[in-house]
């Protein structure tokens, strides 16, 4: 039986500065430390990219205790790591990287992309690992937009992509260490979704694009209100686009872990926290030039 998800928080996706780039962070924010097992999300873009305009160059980075997931929604973008791993994430596609114990990698808009000029959209997503995994060993997996199953709904108006987890019998390629879901929507104006999510997860819904009404009751604006968590207490979701609009929708089983953040590090304690410094300092996570 549906019942519906009620609403935990609505949110506004505020401006940051990181370095040279600025772009949104609805998680975490005012009120909200995590989504577990989600800790962070950023929008970043639409940025013009040129040879005259190209902050989005991020070079060799380290990282522990999680998984750094980008979803890209315009543009290209190289990435590389510590692994050997090379690969050309296109619009559409997501780059899914398990750091475990260490992994140090790199990701930019590629040369012909900056040469020709175009726009970068995309979501950085951290998503945690319970201890047992922490120190597990990295990997790295690649979608391409064409390998993502995708419900569309009967009139046509409605489409749902399926990365990780599954809905209404589609099932999403990534394997991922805990139960998540990992959608993303796209909406012409009238078009309705209901996802269903399990009782269970801790859940939310961004706007990256248009302009919805989730539940019946509240709306979600770009540049206004653009995300909303959900309680515990449903198995269902429903939004109902008033424009053409795009939708990210996260989903997962609580690691109800404690959390220590430094950085590119996430663990458990402030010890492991110095242990993945110094392991990064020795080498232990690879090289990346």
């Amino acid at each position: 039986m549906k019942k519906i998800k009620t609403i935990q928080y609505k949110v506004a996706s505020p401006f940051v500065n990181m370095g040279p780039i600025r772009l949104r962070q609805p998680l975490p924010t005012a009120g909200i430390e995590n989504v577990d097992p989600f800790l962070l999300l950023h929008h970043y873009g639409p940025y013009a990219i040129s040879e005259m305009n190209n902050p989005f160059d991020l070079g060799p980075h380290p990282h522990r205790g999680f998984e750094p997931i980008t979803l890209l929604f315009k543009g290209e973008q190289f990435h590389r790591d510590s692994l050997g791993n090379e690969m050309v994430v296109k619009a559409g596609g997501v780059q899914w990287t398990t750091a475990g114990r260490g992994i140090i990698h790199a990701e930019a808009p590629t040369k012909e992309f900056v040469k020709k000029g175009g726009e970068l959209e995309g979501i950085q997503l951290w998503l945690n690992l319970p201890a047992k995994d922490k120190m597990m060993t990295p990997n790295y997996q690649h979608l391409e937009a064409s390998q993502i199953p995708t419900i569309t709904s009967e009139d046509q108006k409605a489409k749902l992509h399926i990365i990780a987890g599954d809905q209404k019998g589609e099932k999403g390629l990534i394997k991922t260490q805990t139960a998540v879901n990992v959608f993303t929507a796209e909406l012409d104006a009238e078009g309705q979704l209901e996802i269903d999510l399990p009782e269970s997860h801790q859940s939310l819904i961004y706007l990256l694009e248009g302009s919805v009404v989730v539940n019946q009751t509240e709306d979600l604006q770009k540049g206004e209100d653009q995300m909303i968590t959900f309680h515990q207490d449903g198995n269902a979701i429903q939004v109902n686009a008033k424009t053409r609009s795009t939708l990210l929708i996260l989903s997962g089983a609580p690691i109800n872990e404690k959390v220590t953040q430094y950085g590119p590090y996430v663990m458990n304690t402030q010890t492991e926290i110095l242990e993945a410094m110094r392991d990064y300092q020795q080498g232990k996570m690879g090289y990346l030039y």
